[in-house]
């Protein structure tokens, strides 16, 4: 039965509105633009406003709840320290979180590991990568734009009435240990310790660590749940961010050594490989090769200055950072284009001085003290370990910098730095 002409352009326009409803469907939402429902965000002419941000059902209303309002230059900087386990990472983070205007959070990607694939760490899995890989970006996405409902659908047990006790670390965060989100100390107390923040601070309430997050100028996170900077273009290249990343690296050599020391069950075969010299047969090399795969792709990415990094991208070593902690500091707040207030100043000097007293808390010691910190690990792996690493991370070691020894006594003779000078600058 042929159909007539007329049935054809019915069938013909009934087509194209189906595909352009579909088109409207697909593209408006995701990409529909509004301001954060903050004072200190939004604002008129001259006065400072934050970039928009998508609302979500957990963040309140939607964009029609809110007017529109014109995007200043002046903008959040959404700070992002990309790292692996035992590189200096946190004590990175601590020089952002001690900023009075800085709003921090340690690891909060621990969460969507532990969610998405428990008891793995560096899954290599394409298919687990793909999955854990977009999660982060997305809660980080979120968390840039101060949105901590989002972090809850992936701590166990779910909050009740959004309060919990379970996020990972909270008393590493200032922001988290102090008026609103907690009473327990005032603005005298600079320098809680993190243990008393979770003792004295009690369960957190994400609607006070969200308002808090959105009375600051600026987000810093750390992570080292992310192999690569490749990974996180999608996100560098957000119109509605504004994300500076800081590369935090470290001698192989010195985070595989720190590595052992820090976890020992995991790291149990390769305590064997060093207390008897003999490698065993089922040694996971993983451990070891894939920092330096993900080192060698992420500084290649980094160093080869693409496009999307422009104004974005930083590399520090962690023992330059060691050697003079105050001058590479000022570096990094020069580059994030943020002032170094007092309380960062303070912090330095009060947390890189060494102490004779068995009770100092902290293990970076004086500038000095720092530096041998940072090369502490050749007194700690043996020859052939470290023979190895060199061999298998050998690429990495001298695009970063770091020199390969040639026997026992050079290793052991610490008045040779291994640490060449070596200047990174910032590509802006």
């Amino acid at each position: 039965m042929q159909c007539s002409w007329k049935a054809v352009i019915l069938l013909a326009l009934a087509s194209i509105a189906i595909q352009y409803t579909a088109i409207r469907t697909l593209t408006s939402k995701p990409f529909q633009l509004c301001p954060l429902p903050s004072p200190q965000n939004c604002g008129l002419g001259g006065q400072e406003t934050e970039p928009p941000f998508e609302r979500g059902a957990a963040g309140g209303g939607g964009c029609d709840d809110y007017p529109y309002f014109s995007i200043n230059a002046t903008r959040k900087t959404h700070i992002l320290v990309l790292a692996t386990t035992r590189s200096g990472s946190s004590f990175v983070g601590q020089l952002l979180n001690q900023h009075q205007e800085v709003f921090y959070l340690f690891e909060p990607l621990y969460h969507v590991q532990t969610t998405l694939i428990p008891r793995l760490s560096h899954s290599r899995n394409a298919a687990d990568r793909r999955v854990m890989l977009g999660a982060s970006r997305d809660l980080l996405r979120s968390l840039y734009g101060c949105d901590l409902y989002f972090l809850e659908s992936y701590i166990k047990p779910t909050p009740t009435n959004h309060t919990t006790d379970k996020l990972f670390r909270r008393g590493a965060s200032r922001a988290l240990c102090q008026q609103p989100v907690c009473d327990a100390f005032g603005p005298a107390d600079v320098n809680v310790e993190e243990g008393d923040c979770v003792k004295k601070c009690a369960s957190l309430n994400m609607t006070l660590a969200t308002e808090a997050c959105r009375e600051k100028r600026h987000v810093a996170i750390k992570i080292v749940r992310v192999p690569e900077i490749g990974d996180l273009r999608a996100l560098v290249e957000d119109p509605r961010l504004n994300i500076k990343v800081i590369q935090l690296v470290r001698d192989p050599r010195g985070i595989l050594s720190s590595r052992i020391e820090t976890f020992r069950d995991t790291y149990r075969l390769w305590r064997i490989w060093r207390a008897t010299g003999r490698r065993p047969y089922n040694l996971d090399l993983s451990q070891l090769t894939v920092v330096c795969e993900d080192f060698l792709s992420s500084v290649s990415t980094g160093l080869s200055h693409p496009y999307w990094l422009k104004g974005k991208y930083m590399l520090v070593r962690y023992e330059d950072l060691a050697r003079n902690p105050l001058l590479k500091t000022k570096e990094i707040y020069d580059y994030l284009g943020l002032p170094m207030d007092k309380n960062v100043e303070d912090w330095i000097h009060a947390n890189t001085r060494g102490s004779s007293e068995p009770s100092a808390k902290h293990k970076f010691g004086t500038v000095r003290d720092s530096a041998a910190n940072a090369e502490s690990w050749r007194l700690k792996l043996s020859y052939d370990m470290v023979e190895y690493t060199q061999t298998v991370c050998q690429k990495v070691l001298h695009q970063l910098g770091y020199k390969a020894v040639k026997s026992v006594e050079e290793l052991k003779n610490m008045s040779l730095s291994l640490v060449q000078d070596k200047t990174f600058v910032p590509f802006l």
